[in-house]
């Protein structure tokens, strides 16, 4: 339980970093792409033993599939930012927490785990608890027909990103690889951005400043072990797979919530305190339902 309960923390500490990205100006683009650099360095400098480690990772049976997380990570940004762009925060936010529904389904049907009563009506709380929690208006959320297809990628691309974590780490990643598997993703999305960022440098677009490779730092730490401390939950005994999804999803956006009432002075309405209620009770009936 302890190492999710650290995934939870790291995870809400990167919504605090992306908070403050818009209010110190913090170009989101290239701190994002300088964060999976850093996240990668502070893997293969904090929980690699030998250099021999980075030598047989393309040899490691989980290999091809980082390399498929890591070109997912950049795109499912990108499409997040697209999403922002068009239909605001409120909707990314929804579709990025309510993806948890396919990795838990996916642990329902790849894994046979349990269905129970408590569990299901636990996890269609979270799904609505999701939802209240994350609307800023009273009117709810409006997406036009032309801009649906983004939050839908959102949704199906994050949904996707854990489903493969998941299913790496129970069949192919080792107990003493956990540090590798992670920062090997990250290096991928971080080789990839760099790629970008060559591009646009050759076309003249490219403007680096301190202030967004701070950004990238400031993120990159917490985002590193926000996936590790994920993954070794996944591994702790006493919990399935689809229940340590739902508490993980369910727990940053009630520590998300109460951080931005105290630290930001974020006023919530009256949907968004029924959603941290129900946000509770699908914690209770999700844990205890095992």
């Amino acid at each position: 339980m302890i190492y999710l309960l650290l995934s939870i923390l790291a995870s809400t500490i990167i919504f605090v970093v992306f908070y403050l990205y818009k209010k110190l100006g913090v170009n989101t683009f290239q701190a994002i792409i300088f964060n999976y650099i850093i996240a990668c360095t502070v893997g293969f400098f904090g929980f690699i033993e030998t250099g021999r480690d980075l030598v047989r990772i393309p040899s490691e049976s989980w290999f091809p599939g980082i390399l498929i997380l890591g070109a997912l990570f950049i795109t499912v940004f990108n499409l997040a930012a697209i999403t922002t762009q068009r239909s605001g925060m409120a909707v990314v936010s929804v579709a990025t927490k309510m993806s948890v529904a396919i990795p838990v389904f996916a642990g329902v049907f790849l894994y046979n785990e349990s269905t129970g009563f408590l569990k299901l009506i636990g996890i269609i709380l979270a799904l609505v608890a999701v939802y209240l929690s994350s609307i800023k208006s009273k009117k709810g959320i409006t997406i036009k027909r032309e801009n649906l297809i983004f939050p839908l990628l959102v949704f199906v691309g994050s949904g996707i990103i854990d489903t493969t974590i998941n299913y790496l780490e129970n069949f192919y990643v080792s107990e003493k690889d956990v540090g590798l598997f992670s920062s090997s993703i990250f290096a991928v999305a971080g080789i990839i951005g760099i790629c970008i960022l060559i591009g646009q440098a050759v076309m003249g677009k490219l403007k680096i400043t301190w202030r967004n490779l701070a950004g990238g730092i400031a993120l990159g730490i917490p985002n590193y072990f926000s996936i590790y401390f994920l993954v070794m939950a996944l591994r702790s005994p006493g919990f399935e797979n689809s229940v340590i999804f739902t508490l993980n999803h369910i727990g940053i956006v009630l520590a998300s919530t109460l951080i931005g009432i105290l630290f930001f002075k974020e006023e919530l309405i009256q949907k968004n305190w029924i959603g941290l209620v129900l946000a509770i009770i699908s914690i209770l009936l999700v844990a205890n339902s095992q």
